[in-house]
């Protein structure tokens, strides 16, 4: 039996990109799934792409809505029994500069990627100390290593995000519960992620994405791979594409 057969995994952001990726993947190894997105039909599409038989409920969750996720992990304990697995993918991402940035959408960077993660964390960590061997699973990103101009607050709430991990892995080890934690930094994916994303004034978005997409060198499937392999390591940090490794050896 593998790391995951059998196992109760809950993905948040799971409707596109790599969350999606992970989802399938889990159910191909026998995980039993939570699956969650704020947008219900995608998550509803991801749950059926899982091979048949797969153990799968989806449900629409805004991770930037704290009671909302409290509910849903109650709802998932209660309906699963357990949680060894938290992949907190949920994920969006900003282009432009500070000066020309609306604040709500710096904001709203904030709250989900940094807030959501903590958020979903703070919900599942009980249920992952009671597992034995809980594992909670964060994403920060290349840009959570090495900071760029025009993504001043997707660098800022993933270098959170990565000290976020840091601090829960030492306070996991240091109060004795059983739970790892895993921080992923993938580079540059190709997902919907720059399509889906907001933009400031004056920034060609159509080119900006299309600059990104042939930039990117790893599709999800590898992601989810590359992910999935750390993650049975109990890694404290996986890098995901060779531009994130590049960066990290960089910085």
């Amino acid at each position: 039996m593998g790391y995951y057969s059998g196992r109760v995994a809950v993905v948040t952001g799971a409707g596109s990109g790599i969350g999606r990726a992970l989802a399938v993947a889990l159910a191909r190894q026998g995980a039993r799934l939570a699956l969650s997105d704020q947008d219900g039909d995608a998550v509803m599409a991801t749950a059926r792409l899982c091979p048949d038989g797969a153990p799968v409920r989806a449900n629409t969750v805004d991770v930037t809505d704290r009671q909302a996720v409290l509910d849903y992990s109650a709802a998932v304990v209660s309906g699963l029994g357990r949680v060894d697995l938290t992949f907190a993918v949920a994920g969006v991402i900003h282009t432009g500069s500070l000066v020309a940035s609306e604040l709500a959408d710096m904001s709203r960077v904030i709250e989900v990627n940094l807030l959501g993660t903590m958020y979903s964390a703070k919900a599942f960590l009980p249920a992952l100390i009671s597992s034995g061997q809980g594992h909670l699973v964060t994403f920060s990103s290349g840009f959570g290593l090495m900071a760029a101009p025009h993504y001043t607050a997707y660098s800022a709430s993933k270098f959170a995000v990565r000290g976020f991990s840091e601090a829960l892995r030492q306070e996991m080890a240091r109060d004795g519960h059983p739970v790892a934690v895993t921080c992923v930094y993938p580079g540059r994916i190709r997902t919907p992620i720059m399509r889906s994303g907001s933009y400031a004034a004056g920034v060609n978005a159509a080119a900006v994405a299309a600059a990104f997409d042939r930039a990117a060198r790893t599709d999800p499937d590898q992601a989810a791979a590359v992910v999935l392999r750390g993650v049975a390591q109990r890694r404290a940090q996986v890098l995901v594409g060779t531009d994130a490794r590049a960066v990290s050896a960089l910085v």
